[in-house]
């Protein structure tokens, strides 16, 4: 049954109709969160929305950006938890975080996030001595525990409040549930299933060992904990009423981000927003509005703008530190040959 599997991926791959299907589907999910946001933003008051930002209280705003910078935080265990996965714990932890906040600050706001943060990634750890496919098996497990967090964060919210994922799917909150327990069950089923002996994926020097049962548990966590913090991000910046609860932002907020993400627009431009605008139908529109662009601001565009200053800085770093050590070394090849020219000068002089 696996090898079949095997075989018909491999077909398609060759046939290059995954990579046609997966652009179809991004084109597809874009046009459809272009319709709908063209629809839902029709007849927004822009002034209203500017005013509604003036007016949201600075303790939203930093108590937001706190969880926002908690949530970087925990993202930067993605990449030190699929480091050490891969056999390399003498690379430190600073080199995973700046690893970590960098590929994902950029790869969310460039797109194609599995791209930019790949080139990112490599060019950070390149200098540690990895190489691409080490890089590609560190995306590989850090994805790996973003879609696990995923997984749970949305079966246990969407069992607990089907209705909530109902006001983005349009399905009966009845068959949110069962696809819910479902997820839930395949989650249980995974982590069974890499408790019971070593498993690993991919062929030859592609091949990665997946993390065996109790750091598998440990991937659920940091996920969770990441997604949490950027749920309270977003809670905190929504309109107060109605108070839908924290558990429904967080499954739409967790829904839309998925449907970004599948879309590979920067950001989930316009397939995120649409998303929140349907899921959050009850919220007055342009206090929504002005809450998701302040979200933007703090989880989008700040980090992105630090991270390009560290990367620029860390390169103008490098390029110092290489044309030093070329100056060191052409002095250090020049030096026998003055010291002789010098010996010979006073040679001379003593002759004469």
């Amino acid at each position: 049954m696996l090898e079949a599997i095997r075989r018909a991926i491999s077909f398609l791959r060759q046939k290059q109709i995954l990579h046609k299907l997966g652009v179809g589907v991004s084109v597809t999910v874009i046009g459809i969160a272009c319709y709908v946001l063209y629809h839902m933003l029709r007849g927004i008051d822009v002034d209203e929305v500017v005013e509604a930002i003036k007016q949201t209280e600075y303790r939203q705003i930093a108590l937001a950006a706190l969880f926002v910078a908690a949530g970087y935080f925990t993202l930067t265990f993605y990449d030190w938890f699929a480091v050490r996965a891969i056999g390399r714990g003498d690379i430190p932890y600073r080199i995973n975080a700046l690893a970590a906040f960098t590929s994902y600050s950029i790869g969310h706001n460039v797109g194609a996030s599995v791209f930019t943060g790949g080139a990112v990634r490599y060019r950070i750890y390149s200098a540690w001595g990895l190489n691409a496919i080490d890089v590609a098996k560190i995306c590989f497990l850090a994805g790996l525990t973003f879609w696990l967090g995923n997984a749970a964060v949305l079966g246990l919210g969407i069992a607990f409040h089907p209705e909530a994922a109902s006001s983005i799917d349009q399905l009966p909150p009845w068959l949110n549930r069962i696809t819910a327990i479902l997820i839930i069950l395949a989650l249980v089923g995974y982590v069974v299933w890499v408790w019971t002996r070593p498993r690993s994926v991919g062929r030859g020097p592609w091949t990665v060992a997946l993390p065996g049962g109790p750091l598998t548990l440990l991937q659920i966590v940091i996920g969770i904990v990441d997604l949490g913090f950027c749920a309270l991000a977003m809670y905190v910046l929504v309109p107060d009423e109605p108070n839908l609860g924290f558990v429904v932002v967080a499954v739409i907020f967790v829904s839309a981000t998925l449907l970004g993400f599948a879309s590979h627009s920067p950001g989930g431009l316009g397939v995120f927003d649409a998303a929140m605008l349907v899921g959050l139908w009850q919220m007055d529109r342009e206090n929504l509005l002005a809450g998701m662009l302040l979200f933007r601001v703090l989880y989008y565009l700040a980090p992105f703008v630090i991270s390009v200053i560290l990367l620029t800085f860390r390169e103008v770093m490098i390029g110092t530190r290489t044309k030093r050590l070329r100056q060191a070394r052409t002095a250090l090849e020049a030096g026998p040959t003055r010291e002789a020219a010098y010996v010979r000068e006073r040679g001379d002089k003593g002759s004469a």
